[in-house]
């Protein structure tokens, strides 16, 4: 039997507001500055490899992805990038830095709802500054218990924040667009997760669907979560 829900947790990059979309429009105009030199194709798998490479010592975010694609122009130019090319992806990194927030379709109503009766989370990886600056333009904050800015979504990482909340697993639910961070851990971590899939998923967070887990859900928009949360705890109840 599972006691009811006290904790709901939500991702925040392309689950509260658009946030992919805008990493693919300047993919795009950085292929457009090297098409001198590479394929389209083939400058994206490079790029996608610095990325990965370089997660461990930028982490996640717009200032990593950005060295990362300086780092790509020198690679697959032999060292002859012009010092305009560089200085073309740093304004688009700053563009990215200073981009309005779009919240998601609902978003704003369903958080605001789910406010009145659960403590509400946010738990999202990134550059801190940016994160912060993304939540104070969404107007969201108030409707926020708790903000944890990490560097990875473990399931170490996930018991950490459940504990500092004195909330047990069981009775925590983590919302998210990324099976890979969002679902599969706090799940790993005795939490239910919940898959709500957006548009453009970075290639890097694409992971298998825990299908058959009694915690895991899929939902195809965020304003079903309520009623999710609901039937959850009437079963079980």
């Amino acid at each position: 039997m599972t006691e009811k829900f006290a904790t709901i947790a939500f991702d925040a990059d392309d689950t509260l507001w658009e946030n992919e979309q805008f990493f693919r429009m300047t993919q795009e105009r950085f292929a457009a500055l090297l098409a001198d030199f590479t394929e389209p194709d083939h400058l994206s798998e490079r790029l996608l490899a610095a990325e990965r490479r370089n997660l461990g010592a930028y982490g996640f975010g717009i200032k990593g992805f950005v060295l990362s694609m300086i780092e790509t122009a020198i690679e697959v130019t032999e060292e002859r990038v012009p010092a305009s090319v560089i200085q073309e992806l740093i304004s688009a990194g700053q563009e990215m830095l200073r981009h309005p927030i779009h919240l998601l379709d609902g978003v704003e109503e369903t958080v605001g709802a789910l406010a009145e009766d659960y403590e509400i989370l946010l738990v999202t990886k990134g550059d801190l500054l940016d994160q912060e600056r993304k939540l104070a333009q969404s107007g969201l904050g108030d409707l926020f218990d708790g903000i944890e800015v990490v560097s990875a979504k473990t399931p170490a990482v996930y018991s950490t924040i459940f504990a500092r909340h004195n909330v047990a697993p069981e009775r925590a639910m983590m919302v998210g667009n990324s099976m890979k961070s969002d679902v599969i851990p706090p799940i790993e971590a005795g939490a239910w997760g919940v898959f709500v899939p957006h548009n453009f998923t970075w290639e890097i967070e694409h992971a298998e669907a825990p299908l058959g887990h009694p915690r895991f859900h899929e939902l195809p928009r965020l304003t079903e979560l309520p009623a999710l949360i609901e039937a959850i705890q009437k079963t079980c109840a």
